[in-house]
C-alpha cells in the first residue's frame, strides 16, 4: 500500500467510525491544505468540500487553491472573512500583532465547523508534524480540527508526496506562508528553514542530535517546551470528593 493510499484509507475510516458524510478542508492555496484535499478526493469522492476563505490574503494564494480545486475536481465555497475581519477589529480595541494576525486563522474555524455541521462533514486539519512539534500553529485556530491527515509527516515529506499526487509544482515550491500579514512566510517567522527543522526533529527522535547546529538545536526545544500546551487537552481541575 502507498503511503496516499494509507492516508486516504485513514482519513475514511475516521469519519466511518464518526458516522459523518464527508471532510470540509481550509483550500488556502498551500501545499499543505493542497494534499490533505486531494487525499481526502481519493478517499470520500464527492463527499469533499473545499472552503475558499480569503481574508485580506494574497490574490495568488486564491489562484492556487482553485488551480487544486479545479485540477482534482473538488467542490469549493467562497466566504471572504475580510469585511468580517474588519467588522470584528472595529469592535476591539487596539492588539499586539500576533493577537490581530491569530483572528485570521480563528474566522476561518468558526467557517469551516459552520459548514461541516450543515453536512455532518468533519473538519480536516492541513497541520504537518514539523508545525505540531514547534507549535506553528494558533490554538483553535488552524489547530482547531477532527482529524490531521497530515500530522505524522514532516513538512519535506509532505512535500514529497505532493509531487507524486500531482499537486502543481508552483504550489510545492512557494515560500511556505500563513498569510498572517503582508510577507509573512513560515520560516521568516520561525527563524529557521523547514528542511534544518525536519532534519533535527528527526534526530532528535533517533536520540542524536551531534550531527545538529547547537544554536539550532537550542532554538527548536525551546519552540517545543513554549507549545507544549498546545498539544495537550485541556487541563481539568480535578477535586477531591468526599
Amino acid at each position: 500500500m502507498t503511503l496516499s493510499e494509507q492516508i486516504s484509507d485513514w482519513i475514511a475510516e475516521r469519519v466511518r467510525e464518526a458516522k459523518a458524510e464527508g471532510i470540509v478542508v481550509g483550500l488556502s492555496g498551500g501545499v499543505d491544505s493542497s494534499l490533505t484535499a486531494v487525499l481526502a478526493k481519493k478517499a470520500l469522492g464527492d463527499k469533499v468540500l473545499g472552503l475558499l476563505m480569503p481574508c485580506h490574503s494574497n490574490p495568488t494564494d486564491l489562484e492556487h487553491a482553485k488551480l487544486v480545486a479545479a485540477k482534482f475536481d473538488i467542490e469549493t465555497e467562497y466566504v471572504d472573512l475580510s469585511p468580517v475581519f474588519d467588522s470584528l477589529m472595529a469592535s476591539l480595541p487596539p492588539g499586539t500583532d500576533i493577537a490581530v494576525a491569530n483572528l485570521k486563522p480563528r474566522l476561518r474555524m468558526a467557517t469551516l465547523y459552520y459548514f461541516a455541521n450543515g453536512r455532518n462533514y468533519l473538519v480536516a486539519g492541513t497541520g504537518n508534524k514539523s508545525e505540531i512539534k514547534v507549535g506553528y500553529f494558533t490554538k483553535y485556530g488552524d489547530g482547531g480540527a477532527d482529524i490531521l491527515p497530515l500530522g505524522d509527516l514532516l513538512k519535506t515529506q509532505v512535500r514529497e508526496l505532493a509531487r507524486q499526487v500531482g499537486i502543481p509544482e508552483e504550489i510545492i515550491t512557494k515560500p511556505p506562508s500563513a498569510g498572517l500579514w503582508a510577507g509573512q512566510t513560515d520560516e521568516g517567522e520561525m527563524g529557521i528553514t523547514y528542511e534544518e527543522l525536519d532534519s533535527i526533529i528527526s534526530a532528535l527522535e533517533k536520540g542524536d542530535t551531534s550531527g545538529c547546529d547547537e544554536a539550532a538545536l537550542e532554538r527548536v526545544k525551546a519552540m517545543m517546551a513554549a507549545s507544549e500546551h498546545k498539544r495537550h487537552p485541556i487541563p481539568i481541575c480535578k477535586l477531591e470528593h468526599n
